[in-house]
């Protein structure tokens, strides 16, 4: 069975958070939104809850953390190429996005990272297929065989 990904993140400024994304390409479902709260389509089976903090607040007992003090976690989305790593990640800093750390290239993999408005931390990267086919370590020992 296909299960359906929901992330829920906690976020200050709805609206800004909204634009920042968008920027980014992503799209919403107005089904789902209101003034507290939005669905972000990553795709068919994964989608990203913007909540404001009030409202994120009704689903957790424990604090919520502040991403710009530590890295609760980190969220990745692929792209189908190096190029398309770059015109993200670039796309998130023109928004507003900040540096999270330098590039990363490890050859059959590429990926860039970034926080958002609210310091949540985001990477996008680039795989191989064949990398992702085979795995890093069997696609490693038979390009070095080749």
């Amino acid at each position: 069975m296909s299960r359906m990904l929901f992330v829920n993140l906690a976020v200050r400024d709805l609206d800004a958070s909204i634009r920042f994304f968008r920027a980014l390409g992503f799209e919403f479902n107005p089904k789902f939104t209101d003034e507290s709260a939005t669905c972000m389509i990553v795709s068919e089976q994964a989608y990203v809850m913007l909540l404001v903090e009030p409202r994120f607040a009704d689903f957790t007992t424990k604090p919520i953390a502040d991403p710009a003090k530590s890295t609760e976690a980190l969220y990745c989305v692929s792209a189908a190429s190096r190029e398309e790593v770059d015109s993200f990640a670039d796309a998130a800093l023109a928004a507003g996005g900040t540096p999270a750390k330098e590039p990363q290239d490890f050859g059959f993999m590429y990926g860039r990272s970034f926080h958002d408005l609210d310091g949540h931390h985001w990477e996008v990267m680039w795989m191989d297929p064949q990398a992702a086919e085979q795995g890093p370590e069997e696609y490693a020992a038979q390009q070095q065989s080749a």
